[in-house]
C-alpha cells in the first residue's frame, strides 16, 4: 500500500512540475521583432520573468508588450537581478514574436539605456 502511495504521490509531483513548465510553441521562432520603448514593470518570478514594455505605436497611442523570459536562477547566474530593469529604463528589445500577433514575445536580445544586456554567452 505504502509503495502505491509513493508512486502516487511521484506521479502527482511529476505531473505538476510539467504543468507549470509550459511550452514556448507560441512564439514564431523563425522570426525575430524589434521593439523600442520604455519598460512598464519588470517582473523577477518563476518559473519565467515577464518585462511589460510600453511602445509607442503608429498612431502614437502606447501598445505594452508582454516579454517572456528566462528562468530567474538562471538569469541570476548571468549577472541579473532583480534590479537589472527599472521602470522608465529606455529599451530595445529584439523578441520572437507570438504566433497570434499579439503585442509580446520571447527575449533574444536588448539594449537598455544604450547599454547591451547581456541574456547569456550566446546572444
Amino acid at each position: 500500500m505504502l509503495r502505491k502511495l509513493g508512486l502516487l504521490g511521484a506521479t502527482l509531483a511529476l505531473a505538476a512540475t510539467v504543468q507549470a513548465h509550459h511550452s514556448f510553441a507560441m512564439f514564431d521562432n523563425s522570426k525575430e521583432q524589434t521593439i523600442e520603448g520604455e519598460v512598464k514593470e519588470f517582473q523577477w518570478t518563476n518559473p519565467h520573468i515577464w518585462i511589460q514594455i510600453n511602445v509607442p505605436g503608429a498612431d502614437g497611442k502606447i501598445v505594452e508588450y508582454s516579454i517572456e523570459g528566462g528562468s530567474p536562477n538562471g538569469l541570476r547566474r548571468q549577472g541579473w537581478s532583480r534590479t537589472t530593469l527599472k521602470p522608465g529604463d529606455k529599451i530595445v528589445m529584439t523578441m520572437h514574436p507570438l504566433k497570434d500577433g499579439s503585442p509580446g514575445g520571447s527575449f533574444v536580445r536588448a539594449t537598455v539605456n544604450g547599454e547591451p544586456l547581456i541574456r547569456n554567452s550566446g546572444n
